[in-house]
């Protein structure tokens, strides 16, 4: 006989570890950006920043954490709970880190690293789609 919950593991839906594992490495990595940023380490050149009006990186590696880290690491940790939450979670996480990539790109330019990250916001917003499809927080307030 095994004990009271054992099983649910073996049940558990396969994109709640999926959009667990991609929110929290992109929020890992978000968060070591957000320091390189914040502490100058391997930043892109400060005159990126000059039509901003901004002479050092700090602000747009708090921005980083912001609209990235802080989201990502939120559908994680929803993820890792088991919560409910985590599908609207995702989307948000998705939606704000597109919206990361699009403010970046007049600045520094293209990247392969931002079609990467532009492949896990739309995976984040489809697979977060779906969880809070499946279970029924797509329509709560």
């Amino acid at each position: 006989m095994s004990a009271p919950g054992a099983a649910v593991g073996l049940s558990e839906p396969a994109w709640r570890r999926t959009l667990g594992a991609i929110s929290a490495l992109t929020g890992a990595a978000a968060v070591a950006g957000s320091i390189q940023l914040v502490t100058g380490t391997f930043t892109p050149p400060v005159s990126d920043l000059r039509p901003l009006g901004l002479e050092s990186w700090v602000l747009p590696g708090l921005w980083l954490a912001g609209s990235v880290a802080v989201p990502c690491v939120g559908t994680a940790v929803l993820a890792w709970r088991r919560s409910p939450w985590m599908g609207p979670a995702a989307v948000g996480s998705g939606v704000l880190l597109g919206v990361e990539l699009a403010v970046q790109v007049p600045f520094v330019g293209l990247d392969p690293l931002q079609g990467v990250m532009g492949i896990v916001a739309v995976s984040l917003v489809a697979l977060g789609w779906s969880s809070a499809r499946r279970s029924g927080t797509k329509d709560r307030p």
